[in-house]
């Protein structure tokens, strides 16, 4: 692993780290400030405030974290075929999107001013990356099935057609409501899917 490459992993794990422990600290019942995160987490507070402006971002996003679907209760049953388990995702970040879109665009708010002004540090993250675990874990066992340049492709593309970003396109400037936000979903899925399987596909 290169230095670079180790260092990004690092600044991942770091950012998570913070985000557990701000989820363990409201499950207390307390209403931590940045600093009291940063002991919880083992890091020094300049190294908190590297990866959140204040301490209400930090807070919102760790409710998102806590709520966020695993991988292993999607996919208990052992299902293999790779467009049941994206829909398993899908219908997972439905849920989870719906129960919480006011943190959620709270954290996009967050997301968008730090873009705007990102940290010194290029290195560190503007925000944590929750569905590409999820689509990796859901294409894991057809992995074979894929040509590795067009299984990475597949995993980038699913990923711009899940969570977040993809609710706002479709509720905010397409104004779907949520059966047919998640007809035009699905319908990319097995798109996207189908294409990747094709010979030659991003070769």
């Amino acid at each position: 692993m290169s230095e670079t490459g180790g260092r990004s992993n690092q600044l991942r794990r770091t950012r998570k780290d913070l985000l557990q422990a701000a989820a363990r600290l409201t499950r207390q019942g307390r209403n931590p400030s940045l600093e009291e995160v940063a002991e919880e987490a083992m890091v020094s507070r300049a190294t908190a405030y590297r990866h959140f402006p204040d301490v209400n971002a930090l807070i919102v996003e760790a409710s998102l974290d806590i709520d966020t679907p695993q991988a292993e209760q999607l996919f208990a049953d052992g299902a293999e075929d790779p467009l049941t388990r994206m829909e398993r995702v899908d219908a997972a970040l439905e849920t989870m999107i719906r129960d919480n879109e006011v943190a959620l665009r709270l954290m996009m708010k967050h997301a968008l001013e730090r873009s705007v002004k990102p940290p010194a540090d290029a290195a560190v993250p503007i925000r944590q990356n929750r569905r590409s675990p999820l689509i990796e874990a859901a294409l894991a066992p057809t992995r074979r099935q894929f040509r590795p340049a067009a299984l990475k492709t597949l995993s980038r593309a699913l990923a711009m057609v899940v969570g977040t970003e993809a609710m706002l396109a479709l509720k905010d400037v397409l104004q779907l409501d949520e059966t047919e936000a998640r007809r035009v979903r699905r319908w990319a899925i097995r798109a996207l899917i189908d294409a990747a399987r094709k010979p030659g596909a991003a070769a």
